[in-house]
């Protein structure tokens, strides 16, 4: 499974303002394109709503080789209830920790060197004050799972992830497709997964003959397929062909044809001004990325 790749992670945002605020300034993201729709998604990468929306990717670069956030933003709604089901993702940047405590962006320090903040909405991010050699700051996505060994079965054997550690003590397992990819943490928790109204979904590309086949696979197995073999339009960009599929937990994950992604991901230039053209230079903090 070396030609699968971790792509990105979908964030409801409510207020798309001081999100913006928080990846681009906080984190020091870049705006790498923003897309504005007049209507709901055939896959529903926006949610369970038919209404006006944006899309935002902003990451450490470019998708091909780091892994980023899409920021969906449903015109009219200011907020989501946040489940247990997202528990965090972990980078490691000095600038970061060091962007928060110049912009008083409250940080908790949670062990030695690393430091627990959050986006609008109530997002974990867990900043580890130094840089790796890797070109991605993006270690990993935590995500909450109630019976790791299902859970295992599921992702590995299924999905074809590598485990790369397994601590069945602590109920927790680190996979990922390749070593210098972002990785994937399942966390056991107690109790039931509650994705409540801000679940979010983790996004994977693989050449795109094998999404038969994988969709083809989930039906064997009575796995939850959410959206079957579909393909989306993008106005004046690349269509590409997903499925969505759901683990035991429900957590949603995307799985796109490779190719075509490759084209309707490039980095637009002018991202970052359409995205505040939208939102109104008036209304959002001063860049100091821009």
């Amino acid at each position: 499974m070396a030609t699968r790749r971790a792509l990105h992670f979908v964030f409801k945002v409510g207020n798309r303002f001081q999100t913006v605020h928080f990846f681009r300034d906080v984190l020091g993201m870049q705006v790498l394109r923003h897309e504005e729709f007049e209507e709901g998604c055939k896959a529903a990468c926006n949610g369970p709503y038919d209404g006006k929306w944006s899309k935002t990717m902003v990451g450490f670069g470019p998708e091909d080789d780091h892994f980023v956030a899409e920021l969906t933003y449903n015109y009219g709604i200011g907020d989501y209830k946040l489940g247990n089901d997202f528990m965090g993702i972990t980078l490691a940047s000095s600038q970061a920790v060091s962007n928060a405590r110049k912009l008083e962006w409250p940080l908790r320090k949670v062990a030695e060197g690393v430091f627990e903040t959050e986006a609008p909405g109530g997002y974990k991010f867990y900043l580890q004050d130094g840089s790796l050699p890797q070109s991605d700051p993006v270690l990993k996505v935590t995500l909450a799972v109630t019976d790791i060994q299902k859970s295992l079965n599921y992702w590995s054997n299924l999905l074809g992830m590598n485990i790369y550690e397994q601590d069945e003590e602590n109920q927790r397992a680190l996979l990922g497709y390749a070593d210098n990819q972002c990785k994937l943490e399942l966390q056991g928790i107690k109790g039931a997964v509650d994705h409540a109204a801000a679940f979010g979904r983790i996004a994977f590309s693989c050449p795109q003959k094998e999404l038969p086949d994988l969709e083809d696979l989930m039906k064997r197995e009575n796995q939850s397929i959410l959206t079957p073999l579909v393909s989306l339009d993008t106005p004046g960009k690349a269509t590409v062909q997903v499925v969505i599929l759901a683990d035991p937990d429900g957590h949603e994950i995307c799985f796109v044809g490779d190719e075509a992604f490759r084209e309707l991901s490039k980095r637009d230039p002018k991202g970052s001004k359409l995205l505040d053209d939208f939102l109104g230079s008036r209304n959002l903090p001063a860049s100091s990325s821009m």
